[in-house]
């Protein structure tokens, strides 16, 4: 198994359009109509990959991304969009009053691919986003479950053995910290896995989460395979067996992504 394409910025765009293009959008379909009418945005766009397949359909989109190097690769990859005026690409917080202001009840949809994780807090985070959406509007959350194989993020670590371990990450924090070290980590390296266990998310705490800031859910899908994996391992995409997706802690333990649209119930 290869993790190439993650330090291959045009071939990780190239699979992050697909999967959008050929599961997201047939997924957020189920819910709701995706035309040239719709105003989406994504938040932690990277490179904008998500999004350029939503620009195939004519879709006003908006991606904000915090890092500056890969906003400047998305305005490179996207440049015929940009210019055509389908997409514009912004560096900055959403938390910022003067980004509330300009852009409250302004989107049709609101997308978080493989975000959600990553925020600290994310009850805060989910409570905001009511006044980014228009009224009726659709949220998209794709996010590995923290108690997935590799819901650590083991795929960045240094080691290849520990890119290929699964479940490590749930060892308790101080084993966890020494395990890493124990197989050359580097500290820089340490901390960040130790922020993305800090952060990781359970189906079951989202979705509480959720009730608590006004949501309901429109769709849910659980996959035991990621559909993202046929493009980077050419594994099969499965969906997860029913019956698993209604026990809370087992169904994280097996699978490797969950897909949610939400909407508001206030």
């Amino acid at each position: 198994m290869s993790f190439d394409f993650h330090h291959d910025k045009t071939r990780y765009f190239e699979i992050q359009y697909l999967n959008s293009k050929n599961y997201i959008i047939p997924f957020i379909q189920e819910s709701v109509k995706i035309d040239s009418n719709l105003r989406i945005m994504e938040i932690g766009c990277a490179e904008g990959g998500v999004l350029k397949a939503f620009t195939e359909l004519g879709c006003n989109c908006f991606g904000v991304e915090l890092s500056p190097s890969k906003v400047e690769n998305a305005k490179k990859f996207m440049k015929e969009e940009i210019d055509k005026g389908l997409i514009q690409f912004i560096c900055q917080d959403i938390y910022d009053l003067d980004f509330e202001n300009t852009y409250a009840n302004s989107f049709d949809i609101i997308i978080l691919k493989d975000t959600i994780e990553h925020i600290h807090d994310q009850q805060k985070l989910i409570g905001y986003l009511h006044k980014l959406l228009r009224p009726k509007g659709l949220i998209y959350f794709g996010f590995p479950a923290w108690s997935m194989p590799w819901g650590g993020h083991q795929q960045v670590c240094k080691s290849k053995i520990l890119t290929l371990l699964p479940y490590f990450h749930l060892l308790p924090m101080s084993l966890y910290k020494l395990f890493l070290k124990a197989f050359g980590e580097t500290e820089g390296k340490i901390a960040e896995l130790v922020e993305i266990k800090e952060t990781g998310i359970s189906t079951h705490r989202f979705e509480n989460i959720l009730k608590r800031t006004g949501y309901k859910i429109l769709k849910r899908t659980i996959f035991f395979v990621n559909p993202i994996y046929i493009h980077k391992f050419g594994w099969k995409t499965k969906v997860q067996w029913n019956w698993l997706s209604q026990i809370p802690f087992l169904r994280d333990v097996f699978s490797t992504t969950v897909y949610y649209s939400i909407s508001s119930s206030k």
